[in-house]
């Protein structure tokens, strides 16, 4: 049997571990969101691209969340701008939930 301290601290592990995974974008499509990735970012973020490779592998769930928060586009921050605040959370929930700590991490090859 637990003693109630244990089964707090329990409580509040799963609450914080339920809370911190519940995150990305808000009623976000990430089959579109896949498409949209392919059409708007691969141009430049693929292995033969201008830009670094980015993949949704690339980072962590949490680290997903950040970018997209802090807006933070900063080679051509005009990107973000030409997309639609619903088009931007499509891609977002798709590399969230294909980043390198989901359970089904993908590169989008």
């Amino acid at each position: 049997m637990m003693k109630p301290m244990q089964q707090l601290g329990v409580v509040i592990a799963v609450i914080l571990t339920l809370g911190s995974t519940a995150m990305a974008a808000d009623g976000g499509n990430p089959k579109k969101g896949k498409h949209l990735y392919k059409k708007e970012c691969k141009a430049c973020h693929s292995v033969n691209s201008e830009g670094p490779e980015l993949t949704p592998m690339a980072k962590t769930m949490g680290q997903w969340d950040r970018f997209f928060q802090r807006d933070q586009h900063k080679s051509k921050p005009e990107v973000f701008k030409a997309l639609s605040e619903q088009e931007l959370k499509d891609i977002q929930q798709f590399l969230y939930d294909h980043a390198a700590d989901s359970d089904q991490p993908q590169t989008c090859g």
